[in-house]
């Protein structure tokens, strides 16, 4: 049996600063630290799913530069197969990422670079690999179309299909009804519904209206509260998991998303992948960056195995 995971998405490269606050318009402040590393959602999530046991394939394109060669370094380490095309005529998508030092909070500005050109035409040259995939993984980073596209090819071969909304954007007709689960946070959910999301009961009404829009199953990510689970028929909060002091948020919702996808790929019960999720991000935020926080296999079994 098949228990590959697809994701398709974007790699970007982190240039991630630290300082107490976040400058205004027209000011300079000094930082505190400064790191480059390798990030994109779609990107991280694949070195999430892979390093949670995964047997997963990355479809995006790179350009041929530096960026580039940090893509494939990081997946290659990550055990990510790449599907993928390399251009000349554009870059390698880059990242701004602003931490505030005393939360750990974060402001993100992403340029996709290439990635932005992602077309259909990349999701027919790997329809095999789509059809044939256990769970199939996207987000809204890479153009809307091809997301569209893949979703329809992905529920068309029998795939469980995944939508991570973010960043929020509205959403074609139809599309919400091609994912078997959605994964919106707190404020992605209220773009889609238009729902607040502050409280437990908040995120359940979200998660309503995401299944009268056609979604399956809604997962609400709620930060250090957890995760709001509702199919129709049941409604669960999941307690976040704490393995330690927050040092950095940033990836957090990645890293649920790729440990949710390769425990369904498993055959796990939604219940427990969405647990073994909330163990991967809950690793993920006690470390700095994005790609390299994603814990491996033993350290989510060992978390879970105490809580």
């Amino acid at each position: 049996m098949n228990h590959s995971v697809v994701v398709l998405g974007v790699f970007v490269a982190d240039t991630a600063y630290r300082a107490d606050r976040a400058p205004r318009i027209g000011e300079t402040i000094m930082g505190n630290s400064f790191a480059l590393g390798p990030g994109g959602k779609g990107s991280n999530q694949a070195v999430a799913a892979a390093k949670a046991g995964g047997d997963v394939s990355m479809i995006s394109r790179l350009g041929r530069d530096p960026f580039a060669d940090m893509a494939l370094k990081t997946w290659a380490d990550a055990g990510v197969k790449p599907a993928i095309t390399q251009h000349n005529d554009s870059y390698t998508g880059a990242a701004y990422i602003f931490i505030e030092e005393a939360t750990g909070d974060n402001a993100i500005i992403i340029c996709p670079g290439v990635a932005g050109s992602i077309s259909e035409a990349d999701i027919d040259a790997n329809a095999d690999l789509i059809s044939d995939a256990a769970v199939f993984i996207t987000q809204l980073e890479q153009p809307m179309p091809a997301a569209h596209y893949a979703l329809e090819m992905a529920r068309k071969g029998g795939a469980i299909t995944i939508l991570n909304p973010a960043p929020a954007a509205d959403l074609p007709d139809g599309m919400l009804a091609l994912c078997d689960y959605a994964t919106p946070n707190e404020s992605e959910a209220e773009g889609l519904t238009g729902i607040p999301v502050v409280t437990i009961d908040d995120a359940t009404n979200a998660a309503s209206a995401l299944l009268n829009m056609g979604v399956g199953t809604a997962i609400i990510t709620l930060g250090e509260n957890g995760v709001l689970f509702h199919d129709g028929t049941m409604t669960q909060h999941i307690p976040a998991l704490n393995a330690g002091p927050v040092v950095e948020t940033t990836g957090a919702g990645d890293a649920f998303n790729g440990g949710f996808a390769t425990a369904l790929a498993r055959g796990d019960s939604p219940i427990d992948a969405v647990r073994f999720g909330c163990a991967t991000a809950a690793i993920s935020v006690t470390r700095p960056g994005t790609a390299p926080s994603m814990p491996d296999l033993d350290e989510v079994l060992t978390l879970l195995a105490v809580n």
